[in-house]
């Protein structure tokens, strides 16, 4: 099968790459890029492992060729933390213990992150709604919508 130049901004890095038509994003991230955040779970869209932002919006990688997002602009849960710091969402999920295998936490915080841009005040059942098509076998959710409150609350937890 003939490869396709494609050109993606991945975390505002441009990069061109030759991939055959048939190549998931989340392959050519991870193998191609070294961007191994999105993880590959169940290859149906269900589990939301490898959860990114293309364009702004949360999709899951596992479903989009990587030829179909040509001069896209793709974030990666590795573009969340600035200067070597912890986004303030990352920070509460450490600070709640919103993770424990930490599988999921990636599509988690790109979902969670996404939706965040746009909420105004949601409730604990408007957050859960938010990440649903993200699965967690691990933690039960309480302590990840905890998270993702307090960041709307309070911003990144103090060292205090």
């Amino acid at each position: 099968m003939s490869k396709q130049e494609i050109t993606l901004s991945v975390n505002g890095a441009t990069h061109e790459l030759h991939v055959e038509p048939r190549t998931l994003l989340v392959t050519a991230l991870r193998e191609e890029l070294g961007y191994t955040g999105a993880n590959v779970g169940c290859e149906t869209a269900r589990c939301g492992a490898c959860t990114v932002r293309v364009n702004g919006d949360a999709i899951k990688s596992c479903m989009q060729f990587a030829v179909q997002l040509d001069g896209a602009e793709i974030e990666t849960v590795e573009g969340l933390a600035e200067d070597g710091n912890l986004a303030p969402l990352q920070a509460q999920f450490q600070a709640h213990h919103g993770l424990q295998c930490g599988f999921c936490t990636p599509g988690m915080l790109m979902t969670a992150d996404t939706y965040l841009k746009d909420a105004e005040n949601p409730s604990r059942e408007e957050i859960r709604e938010a990440i649903e098509g993200n699965l967690c076998r691990c933690t039960g959710y309480h302590n990840i919508v905890d998270a993702i409150e307090a960041t709307l609350t309070e911003g990144a937890p103090t060292n205090e």
